[in-house]
C-alpha cells in the first residue's frame, strides 16, 4: 500500500467522512475560541465550563428534548453560579470554578443514572460518538461554527485589547464586561456545537491543545489564530487515521493529538534555544536572543490580565 492510499483510504467510508467533517468543524470552533482562553489565562474556566454542560445534556437524554437547549441552559446556570459565589462571598474565583466543576459534573451523572441506557448515554455525553455523527448533526454544527466565526470577527479588537489590558479596554470605551460575557458565549457555543463529535470531556483537548501549541511558535495574535486552526484541523485528520488503523477511540484520538503535538513542539523549541544559546554565548548575539516566551503566550500576571471575576466593569 503506497502512502497516498494509506492516508486517504479511511475516508472512502461514509461514516469516516462524516466523522472528518464533524471533527473539523468542531476543531475550527474550538481552535478559534481556545486562542482567547489561552491569552486570557482562562483554561481552568474552560475546563469547568466543559463539565458544566453535562447536566443539561443528561436531562435532555432523560426527558427527550433538544440536547443543545439542555446544554445552553446548563451553561447559563454555570455562569450564574460562578457570578453568585464571586459577588456574594469573599472566596476567590478559582474556588467557585472548582465547586461548580465538581458539582455540575456530579449532577449530570446523577441525572443520567436514571436513564435506562445509563452506561451508553453517559459514554456518549462524556466522550462523544465521532463515528456516529450524521449529516443533520454536521449541519447543526455548521450553524454553531458560523456563529463562532462571525462573533470572533466582530469582537476581534475588543477581545484583543481585553486580553492584554482590561484597563485600556475600559479607557477606550470598549465595554470590557460586555466583551467578557460575549467571550463566555463563544465558549458555550463552541462546547455545545462540538460535544457530539468529541464529547464534553474531550472537547477540552481541542479547545486548549491547538491554541497552546500555536502560542509557542507565534509572534502575533492573527498568526496564533491561523496556526491554532491549522493544528486543530490536522489533529482531527491524524486522530481519525490513528483510530482507523490502531483501533482506538476516534474522539479520544482526535483530542490527544494536539496535546502530544504541544509537547513535541515545546521540546523542539527548547532544543533550538539551547543550541542558539551555546552558539552565541560568547558573542554579542547572545544578548539579542529573543525572550523565552512568545509575547502572545506570556503568563497572565505579566500582562496585568485578570481572570473572569476581575474584569473591569
Amino acid at each position: 500500500m503506497d502512502l497516498i492510499t494509506w492516508l486517504i483510504e479511511p475516508f472512502t467510508l461514509g461514516f469516516q467522512q462524516r466523522a472528518l467533517w464533524g471533527g473539523m468543524i468542531a476543531a475550527l470552533m474550538c481552535s478559534i475560541v481556545g486562542v482567547w482562553l489561552v491569552l486570557r489565562g482562562m483554561s481552568f474556566f474552560g475546563d469547568a465550563f466543559v463539565h458544566g454542560v453535562v447536566p443539561g445534556l443528561a436531562a435532555a437524554v432523560l426527558f427527550d428534548f433538544s440536547p443543545y437547549l439542555g446544554a445552553g441552559i446548563a451553561a447559563l446556570v454555570m455562569v450564574a453560579g460562578m457570578e453568585l459565589i464571586y459577588r456574594s462571598t469573599s472566596l476567590k474565583e478559582d474556588t467557585s470554578i472548582g465547586l461548580l466543576f465538581v458539582g455540575m459534573m456530579a449532577l449530570g451523572v446523577v441525572i443520567i443514572s436514571k436513564a435506562d441506557s445509563y452506561t451508553g448515554s453517559l459514554t456518549s455525553i462524556l466522550f462523544g460518538d465521532a463515528l456516529g455523527v450524521s449529516w443533520d448533526d454536521i449541519a447543526i454544527q455548521a450553524v454553531f461554527a458560523g456563529i463562532v466565526v462571525v462573533l470572533s470577527l466582530l469582537l476581534y479588537r475588543p477581545l484583543m485589547v481585553l486580553s492584554f489590558s482590561p484597563a485600556k479596554s475600559q479607557s477606550l470605551g470598549m465595554r470590557p464586561q460586555f466583551t467578557h460575557w460575549m467571550l463566555l458565549m463563544l465558549i458555550a457555543t463552541a462546547v455545545i456545537g462540538s460535544y457530539q463529535a468529541v464529547g464534553t470531556l474531550l472537547v477540552f483537548g481541542l479547545l486548549v491543545g491547538p491554541a497552546a501549541t500555536a502560542a509557542l511558535v507565534s509572534r502575533t495574535v492573527p498568526i496564533m489564530i491561523a496556526v491554532s486552526v491549522a493544528i486543530g484541523l490536522l489533529a482531527v485528520w491524524v486522530g481519525l487515521l490513528i483510530s482507523f488503523y490502531a483501533g482506538t477511540a476516534a474522539s479520544a484520538s482526535m483530542s490527544l493529538v494536539p496535546v502530544v503535538l504541544f509537547f513535541v513542539v515545546l521540546a523542539v523549541r527548547e532544543v533550538v534555544r539551547l543550541v542558539r544559546r551555546r552558539r552565541f554565548s560568547n558573542g554579542a548575539g547572545g544578548r539579542r536572543l529573543l525572550s523565552d516566551r512568545s509575547p502572545v503566550a506570556q503568563p497572565v500576571d505579566q500582562r496585568e490580565n485578570p481572570t473572569h471575576g476581575e474584569v473591569v466593569s
